[in-house]
């Protein structure tokens, strides 16, 4: 290895975090533009909250003795001795500025959206990175289990609009803290009695998060999770009769979905009703989606009492399965120029015609008319507008239609002839 490979090899990122190359960058483009229409349609609005937070945000919110606290969290002293963290989830930041700028007085219901990038220290592996994108929505002040069914709503739209293959609902609830304490003592014993053959995991979450347990997927910890206590069997009356409620609703709307008695949050904020959208094709990283409801996390971090439900698309598994490589246009024209006057002319009717929303791409006067062609077909351009000495004396220019194989002369000047049969092309 030479030494110019070696110093870029000593600059890699860290381990969990990857660049998004230019190829493969416009279908995160789509993918947001995707979601971006289906809020901005359902109310919607985005929020954007800092990368770094105080630490205590995330010990309060997602739970001192989850794994993400105590293991997971990218955590440093700054220069003013303050504790940070980077954002490892969406929702405590949301809701921290939901609560400091009091946000639910502009309007009695309250519902966001936010993009971004968040951080957890965990072994990279496909579709889990230490850096990583998720896309969520939060909806404030709403009690009832529509908010959840409208928040599956916007999912199962996001996800046909991507062609997300072999996905499938799953449904339970977690209780509340009035009825979920019995079912946790519940399940410890339960759990105590198979200590021994648990992983080394859930010997340590059994004490302090056994919902936890209920997630794992080792080998050796499924069987036993198969014969687990249920915590339906669990529920109060409330939070039982909210569950009817929302698989009535979901039936009555036409959302299919399953009931897993095993399905938990591995955050403790949640309560009531959890979520989570799986696809088949996902591989062991299958859930593509999760969420569900969080009554008491406002008042929990010193707001008002306000329910509240929620969701988050975990970005990278998203792309990696949808099947929207197709969907992606190439140009639908390329303007090839030779000499000075027509590179000119040809920047001229490039700009024109992508301010009428057309993608133009542009070949550049100082490479010959073989490459520049060369270059069209490599971007599969429909049409290929050739502008060159000859063009410029006649004042007519050649549109060779590249799928086709036929090519007319259009006038330099009849910019919107030429648009015209650009666009029509489209449909």
């Amino acid at each position: 290895m030479n030494a110019k490979k070696t110093r870029i090899s000593t600059l890699q990122p860290p381990a969990g975090f990857k660049d998004i190359l230019p190829d493969i960058s416009n279908i995160w483009q789509f993918t947001e533009q995707v979601c971006r229409e289906i809020f901005d349609n359902s109310g919607y609005k985005e929020i954007r909250t800092p990368i770094l937070e105080k630490t205590q945000l995330f010990e309060r919110s997602i739970g001192n003795e989850t794994d993400i606290v105590q293991k997971e969290m990218y955590t440093f002293t700054d220069r003013s001795g303050d504790t940070l963290s980077m954002r490892p989830e969406g929702t405590a930041p949301a809701v921290r500025a939901y609560i400091e700028h009091s946000l639910g007085l502009t309007e009695q219901i309250f519902k966001i959206y936010y993009i971004g990038q968040m951080f957890r220290h965990e072994r990279p592996q496909k579709g889990r990175l230490r850096q990583f994108h998720q896309i969520g929505a939060e909806i404030f002040n709403v009690k009832e289990p529509a908010a959840e069914v409208e928040l599956l709503i916007i999912l199962n739209g996001i996800f046909d609009k991507l062609n997300v293959k072999n996905k499938r609902v799953q449904l339970n609830s977690v209780g509340c803290p009035d009825c979920r304490p019995e079912y946790l003592n519940k399940l410890r014993i339960f759990l105590e009695s198979s200590h021994a053959k648990l992983c080394n995991n859930c010997q340590r979450r059994m004490n302090t998060n056994p919902l936890r347990v209920l997630d794992c997927k080792e080998e050796e910890c499924i069987p036993i999770i198969k014969t687990a206590p249920v915590i339906m069997d669990y529920l109060c009356s409330l939070c039982s009769e909210h569950f009817k409620k929302l698989q009535a609703l979901l039936k009555e709307t036409g959302i299919a979905f399953e009931i897993n008695t095993k399905l938990v949050r591995g955050l403790d904020y949640y309560t009531r009703s959890a979520f989570e959208i799986i696809s088949e094709t996902g591989g062991s990283q299958n859930a593509i989606a999760a969420g569900g409801r969080y009554d008491n996390l406002v008042e929990s971090m010193g707001g008002e009492p306000t329910p509240a439900a929620g969701f988050a698309i975990g970005v990278e598994r998203l792309i990696d399965i949808a099947d929207i490589k197709n969907k992606f246009l190439n140009p639908l024209l390329f303007v090839l120029s030779l000499g000075a006057a027509a590179s000119a002319a040809g920047l001229k009717i490039a700009s024109n015609l992508r301010e009428r929303g057309i993608y133009v791409e542009f070949g550049y006067n100082e490479r010959s008319l073989k490459s520049q062609l060369r270059r069209a077909n490599k971007l599969g351009a429909r049409f290929v507008l050739i502008i060159g000495e000859n063009e410029m004396k006649s004042g007519a220019v050649t549109l060779k239609n590249m799928e086709a194989g036929t090519q007319e002369s259009i006038s330099l000047k009849d910019i919107n002839h030429l648009a015209e049969l650009v666009i029509s092309s489209k449909k």
